[in-house]
């Protein structure tokens, strides 16, 4: 059974593990923390966030982070979602963002949901569609230059259900 906890600064190395590459660095955290590899001090930027780890009977799965855009809780933003690539593909990552979602809306009380995701991220892209995410329909993908190439990013939401 997957649960959530607070992120703890011993989970930084095992997280920061399953970046191995530096295109998968900036696909989940777009160079926030500074130039591929980042070391654990770099990644503790999170605990100014709220950060949640999760984790079954066997360990660390998965991580994400909460933020309020504004001044409020209304709308809380994903970031830094990432599962273990060793269990993607098995609903760890839809039922991560499930927890997270019931976290928002029901304890913090948020009427809306978003995140960002790069459009060569499929993976990410459908497992958030999988649990509810939209696109943002007025909004114009934004792009970036990253690894001298450009991404373009897409914004999603979600709205809590009556």
């Amino acid at each position: 059974m997957l649960r959530l906890r607070p992120y703890k600064d011993t989970d930084a190395a095992v997280i920061l593990s399953w970046c191995q590459d530096e295109r998968s660095y900036y696909k989940w955290a777009a160079g926030k923390f500074g130039e591929y590899p980042v070391s654990e001090e770099q990644f503790g930027f999170v605990k100014s966030l709220m950060p949640f780890t999760a984790f079954d009977e066997n360990g660390i799965v998965g991580f994400f982070t909460l933020r309020m855009p504004g001044q409020t809780t209304d709308e809380l933003r994903f970031g830094f979602v990432i599962v273990d690539p060793e269990k993607r593909g098995r609903g760890y990552g839809k039922e991560m963002l499930r927890l997270g979602l019931k976290f928002a809306f029901e304890i913090f009380g948020a009427e809306k949901a978003s995140l960002y995701v790069y459009e060569n991220n499929p993976a990410a892209y459908y497992c958030y569609k999988s649990v509810g995410f939209r696109d943002v329909a007025d909004s114009i993908p934004e792009t970036y230059r990253v690894m001298n190439e450009e991404w373009t990013c897409r914004g999603l939401v979600l709205y809590k259900q009556p």
